[in-house]
C-alpha cells in the first residue's frame, strides 16, 4: 500500500495507466451474496475506474484530455484530495478498425455452473452481436486437452455458425491453461492482419492445474505474441476457486483489459455499451508522472495503483511497459495530500504514450504532454467541488475501508454513504454503489463502521 511521501525527498509519483475494473465487480458479487470481499482482492484503482464520471474529451492532436481538480478532504482535516483523470477520445463503430478476435474458453470441470460456462456463452453472444462486417472470430477451448472449434470466421456473414458453435460449448475435465493459450495464439496468428486489431479474449475462472501452469511460463507466452501485435484480455467468471491474481496478470502482460462478469447486465456493459474501448486501443504504453512542488505540498499519497508502479527513472524509458487505453476509456487517480499553501500550482502532470500501432520502419517512441494544476482548480470546500470528484472520493474511501487501509481508521461507512448520496448523479451504477455501501455497513461486526471492525 502506498505511503505518505514528502516531496522534498521524492517529488515524483509515476505509474502505468490501468483501466481494469474486475476488482469492483468481484466485490459487488461478494457483497450481494452476503459477505465482505477479501482484503487482498480490493484494488482501489479498479473501484475508481469502474464508474463513468462524464469527463469531456476535447478535440486535439492528442488522443486524450487531462482533467485536474481538487478539494479539501472530507476524511481528514488539513488534507486535500487531488484528482488526475484522463479521458480517451471516443470512436464510432464506423471509425474503429476491423478486429480479429480469438475466443479462448475454459471448459474445464470447474466451469460447470450457470454463473460460469453458461454466463460465458451469453457474454460471447453479446460480444459477437457487437461486431461489424470485416471482423472475424476464431474459437477454441481448453480443459484436459485443447480443441479448435472454429478457425477465423467472418463475424457477420457467418454469425449463425458462430452462435451455434458457442451454444455447443460444455464444461468437463481438468485445466490446461498454458496449452490453451498457445492454441489461441496460433489461431490468432492465422487470422492476423497488419494494421487491424488482433486480440485474444480468455474467458475463465483462472484455475490452471494441468500442464506448465506457473505464472512465469504463461506470462512469457503472452509477452512473445504481444511483440507480434496480438494483444490479450481476460474475462473472469464465478467464485470459489477463482484466481483473481492470475487473470489480472495475464491481461496486464497482454496489453489488454481485465473484467469480471457476474451477470448478463455486466456482460452488456463490457461487451456492448463499452465495446469500442474493449476492442480499439487509442494510446499504448501510457504512463503518468505527477510532479509535486515541495514549496506547495507537504506530503502526498497515491490511492491505489500499487501494482502499476513505475520507477521514476523509467518514465521516459520507452522500453518499460505502460498501460493501454481504449476508445472512450477514462482513468481516474486520486491523491491524498497536505498543502503548505493554496495560491500556487501544487502539481504538474506529465503523460507519455505511444501510437496504437508502431509505424513500419519508424522508431516506436512515445509522445509526452504536460499540464499544471492551477490554484483555481481546487475548490474552497468539499461541498463546492465538482460532483464527479465528490463521488470518486466516496468510491476511494469505500475501497480504503474494505482493504483495511491504515489511512482510513477514522473513516466510517456512514461517511461514505453521506458523500455518495450527496454526489449521486442519478446513474444506475451510482445507485447500485450506494446500496453496496449500505450492505457493507450492515456486515460490519456489532454495527461498528470503522475500518478496524471490517473482517477479512
Amino acid at each position: 500500500m502506498n505511503g505518505a511521501t514528502d516531496p522534498a525527498r521524492d517529488r515524483l509519483s509515476t505509474f502505468a495507466i490501468d483501466v481494469d475494473t474486475a476488482s469492483y465487480s468481484i466485490s459487488r458479487r461478494k457483497l450481494l451474496e452476503g459477505g465482505l470481499p477479501p482484503v487482498s482482492a480490493v484494488r482501489a484503482e479498479e473501484y475508481l475506474n469502474y464508474f463513468d464520471y462524464g469527463y469531456e474529451y476535447k478535440n486535439s492532436p492528442l488522443p486524450y484530455t487531462i482533467h485536474l481538480a481538487g478539494a479539501p478532504s472530507p476524511y481528514a482535516a488539513g488534507h486535500h484530495v487531488l484528482r488526475v483523470a484522463i479521458q480517451a477520445k471516443r470512436l464510432s463503430v464506423a471509425e474503429r478498425r476491423p478486429v480479429h478476435l480469438t475466443y479462448l474458453v475454459d471448459t474445464s470441470g470447474s466451469m460447470q455452473s450457470e454463473d460460469k460456462i453458461e454466463l460465458a456463452k451469453k457474454s460471447l453472444k453479446i460480444l459477437t452481436s457487437s461486431l461489424k462486417p470485416g471482423d472475424t472470430i476464431a474459437l477454441c477451448t481448453y480443459a484436459g486437452s485443447v480443441r479448435e472449434v472454429l478457425g477465423p470466421t467472418p463475424a457477420v456473414a457467418q454469425k449463425d455458425r458462430v452462435m451455434r458453435a458457442i451454444d455447443d460449448l460444455t464444461a468437463g475435465g481438468s485445466t490446461a491453461m498454458a496449452s490453451g493459450i498457445e492454441l489461441a495464439y496460433r489461431l490468432a496468428e492465422r487470422g492476423r492482419v497488419s494494421g487491424h486489431v488482433n486480440h485474444v479474449v480468455i474467458l475463465s475462472d483462472g484455475d490452471a492445474n494441468v500442464g506448465p501452469t506457473s505464472h512465469e511460463v504463461i506470462l512469457d507466452q503472452i509477452a512473445h505474441y504481444k511483440e507480434r501485435g496480438i494483444t490479450l484480455s481476460t474475462v473472469g467468471f464465478g467464485t470459489g476457486n477463482y484466481k483473481d491474481t492470475m487473470m489480472e496478470q495475464l491481461a496486464d502482460k497482454g496489453d489488454g483489459n481485465y473484467s469480471y462478469i457476474d451477470s448478463v447486465d455486466q456482460a452488456r456493459r463490457v461487451f456492448s455499451d463499452q465495446v469500442s474501448g474493449t476492442l480499439e486501443v487509442v494510446a499504448r504504453d501510457m504512463k503518468v508522472q505527477v510532479d509535486f512542488s515541495p514549496e506547495v505540498v507537504k506530503e502526498y499519497r497515491l490511492i491505489g495503483y500499487e501494482n502499476r508502479d513505475v520507477a521514476d527513472k523509467d518514465f521516459r524509458n520507452d522500453h518499460v511497459d505502460g498501460g493501454e487505453v481504449g476508445a472512450g476509456h477514462a482513468v481516474t487517480a486520486l491523491y491524498d495530500v497536505v498543502l503548505k499553501r493554496q495560491d500556487r500550482s501544487p502539481i504538474t502532470v506529465r503523460v507519455r504514450h505511444k501510437a496504437p500501432e508502431p509505424k513500419a520502419g519508424a522508431p516506436d517512441v512515445a509522445t509526452e504532454h504536460a499540464e499544471a494544476m492551477q490554484p483555481g482548480q481546487i475548490a474552497r470546500s468539499f461541498d463546492e467541488a465538482p460532483r464527479d470528484l465528490r463521488f470518486a472520493t466516496a468510491v476511494a474511501g469505500f475501497a480504503e475501508i474494505l482493504r483495511q487501509s491504515p489511512y482510513a481508521t477514522g473513516t466510517h461507512m456512514a461517511d461514505i454513504l453521506r458523500i455518495a448520496r450527496a454526489s449521486n448523479g442519478g446513474k444506475p451504477e451510482q445507485a447500485e454503489f450506494i446500496g453496496l455501501v449500505e450492505r457493507a455497513g450492515r456486515l460490519s461486526p456489532d454495527g461498528d463502521r470503522r475500518v478496524g471492525a471490517i473482517a477479512k
